[in-house]
């Protein structure tokens, strides 16, 4: 986890349930894709006011796991 995750952890990324950047990318590293995460949180279920800040954070993430 960079420091960048570490200052946001807390920021909801959704607000229709409450999830945390932090709850978000801990999910991933345990190896959930966004359709699991929105079942296990309830993220993107709501308005899909979230659903592009979300990605983009899934995408960010993926990208950080790829090998140099």
């Amino acid at each position: 986890m960079n420091s960048q995750n570490d200052d946001s952890a807390d920021e909801v990324m959704c607000s229709c349930s409450g999830t945390t950047r932090g709850e978000i990318q801990r999910l991933f590293q345990e190896g959930l894709d966004q359709d699991a995460i929105s079942r296990r949180t309830g993220a993107l279920s709501g308005c899909a006011g979230c659903e592009w800040d979300v990605a983009e954070f899934l995408k960010t993430l993926a990208e950080q796991q790829k090998p140099s």
